[in-house]
């Protein structure tokens, strides 16, 4: 037999600082996040014009836009575990 719950408590003022708060972070990083997103799509555009015009050739623009993919992807990896290892730190010290 399922028990009664208790009637929902009114939040304090505390917990409704909170929640702004909290609404306020994640707002911050998507639009962080869009500004990144513009930024890369920018440098994505560039970057294909400059390969376009070093390497004249569709064959030797397509290697060399596989090797700076895989430098770019290889860079990226590294610079996010070292950003979640910064972070975890900063929690454990924090914490």
């Amino acid at each position: 037999m399922p028990t009664p719950s208790a009637p929902p408590q009114p939040q304090t003022q505390r917990q409704k600082t909170s929640l702004r708060i909290q609404i306020l972070v994640q707002m911050g990083t998507l639009m962080t996040s869009g500004f990144g997103i513009v930024a890369a799509l920018a440098w994505n555009d560039l970057i294909k014009k400059f390969f376009e015009r070093v390497f004249s050739r569709p064959e030797d623009n397509l290697w060399a836009m596989l090797g700076y993919a895989v430098a770019i992807t290889v860079i990226i990896v590294l610079v996010t575990l070292q950003i979640g290892r910064l972070i975890e730190r900063a929690k454990r010290d924090l914490g």
